[in-house]
């Protein structure tokens, strides 16, 4: 959570019995402590607290890198004192920046020649380039309907439900519409043709995702450009797309080449990735590339002088480390196209190994698809007995951390669970979490007998309150079955508030 919070169960103050050799006063929970205490001490407190935090490596909720090469791990610490924002100190980090979004442009087909540079900034991840990218398509609209006399104040965005929680950001932060596609069983990406028939004159862009986060699908980028452009024809607007690929900005270029969803589409303008995503670097750093200069509009670059000589920067904070650009280099050249692709074929076959254990058991519906990032999202056959929430609850006594979820509107009736397949999750990982599984579905069922207990008094209870002083009058089956439903979604719904967010 961004707001903070304190518990007022716990003391007031920190205890610990390593430090007590520097140290014998508790220390405040919640207030800076009055006197210093010594350097040994603070460590061992703060490692001590840190020992019940989860395992990086078995986190299965999140996309975000957590094993670089130790020589990575150097060239981070080493730069762990500079400031990204003073390009005048550090100029050899702003050309390894610049670098960097060249050869991402080049990956992503940008029109761009052998004299020319691309365009396009760092950011600190996704979320940001997201945003930068919004506004560029904002202000764009608001220039053109301002040279045409027309009314500006009423933008909107088109997507699919299934985007990730920083375009709701960005749509209530800068006051933009967010028009949704709702989606259905069996199909939770958004739909081309649906999103093409909710354009009007005031869509600032349509945003596709190539990677769900929900389920890891690509959507269909080339149909949406090409329904749009006779949209546009036959309208007289011009409305663009963003491509959303923070999950297979990275996937899609080794292992589907000749998929087209990038500039080599006409109406793609501005495409991000998260380098700390499958770009393979630690958390913190993201990318957003333009298709040309004339994509991102001049009043939105600010110039400043006081870090030494005039510089250009578009982003929405100042400062930052330059560790993530120079590790993103790092990979970039270390890997290079080869190794990139190498990395995600042996993603994509731990998903194959992955996805036919579960099917195997018998149990499991898989819900992502094969063209997609690597993950595996599945949903249970038969949940009379059990939730995929009591299974990811239950893994994490093994360790694991599996989140479980409902799908957005209108497939909100249907809940997965989800299993991301990052570089450092092996084949014999892998394999540990099925035997994990099904040693919590064997836990699962010999315990089922309590849940349906549950059950059987609350169908009790809702009989007994139904029929109560209403003598000869009896609800059919039918009815109590809808009512004992309903009683029983409150207390399955207590356990959807307790899983970990989907990332």
């Amino acid at each position: 959570m961004v707001l903070s919070h304190t518990n007022p169960q716990h003391d007031t103050s920190l205890d610990c019995t390593f430090a007590s050799r520097y140290v014998r006063t508790a220390l405040p929970r919640y207030k800076m402590p009055d006197e210093s205490i010594p350097k040994e001490a603070a460590h061992q407190i703060i490692s001590d607290e840190l020992m019940l935090d989860g395992n990086p490596r078995l986190n299965l909720a999140s996309f975000v890198t957590t094993w670089m090469e130790p020589e990575c791990d150097q060239l981070i610490m080493a730069a762990i004192n500079k400031n990204y924002v003073d390009m005048d100190e550090y100029p050899v980090t702003t050309e390894l920046q610049n670098r960097c979004v060249n050869m991402i442009a080049h990956l992503f087909n940008a029109p761009i020649g052998e004299a020319e540079t691309a365009v396009g900034v760092g950011t600190v991840g996704s979320s940001e380039a997201i945003m930068l990218a919004g506004l560029a398509f904002k202000r764009k609209w608001q220039n053109k309907r301002k040279a045409e006399g027309k009314p500006c104040d009423k933008p909107n965005i088109v997507t699919g439900a299934n985007v990730q929680v920083c375009w709701e950001k960005f749509a209530r932060y800068f006051e933009v519409e967010l028009k949704e596609v709702k989606l259905t069983e069996g199909y939770y990406v958004m739909d081309p043709k649906k999103a093409v028939e909710m354009v009007d004159e005031n869509t600032i862009c349509v945003a596709a995702i190539l990677g769900s986060t929900l389920t890891g699908e690509f959507e269909d980028v080339k149909l949406l450009n090409d329904l749009l452009v006779q949209k546009n024809k036959e309208t007289g607007w011009d409305v663009p797309i963003h491509v959303d690929a923070a999950s297979g900005g990275f996937i899609a270029p080794f292992l589907n080449p000749d998929l087209v969803w990038d500039f080599r589409l006409p109406l793609v303008k501005s495409i991000n990735a998260s380098g700390h995503k499958y770009g393979l670097v630690y958390a913190g750093v993201g990318w957003v590339v333009w298709r040309s200069k004339n994509d991102l509009p001049d009043e939105l670059i600010f110039h400043i002088n006081y870090l030494g000589t005039d510089q250009p920067t578009f982003t929405l904070n100042f400062s930052k480390g330059s560790s993530q650009i120079i590790a993103q280099y790092y990979q970039f050249i270390r890997l290079g196209f080869a190794g990139y692709k190498n990395i995600m074929e042996n993603c994509m076959d731990n998903v194959k190994v992955l996805r036919e254990a579960l099917d195997q058991t018998g149990r499991f519906n898989i819900v992502s698809k094969e063209l997609g990032v690597p993950l595996v999202a599945f949903s249970l056959k038969d949940e009379s007995k059990y939730t995929v929430f009591d299974i990811s609850e239950n893994l994490r006594r093994f360790g694991w951390i599996v989140p479980a979820y409902t799908m957005p509107a209108d497939a909100q009736h249907i809940t997965v669970l989800r299993v991301v397949v990052r570089e450092d999750f092996t084949r014999s990982l892998a394999e540990r979490l099925v035997l994990d599984i099904n040693k919590v579905l064997e836990y699962l069922d010999a315990h089922s007998e309590a849940y349906m207990t549950k059950v059987s008094a609350v169908h009790v209870d809702v009989s007994a309150k139904t029929n109560k002083g209403r003598a000869g009058v009896h609800k059919s089956e039918k009815e109590i079955e809808e009512e004992v439903t309903t009683q029983w979604k409150k207390v399955t719904d207590g356990k959807k508030t307790r899983v970990s967010g989907v990332c």
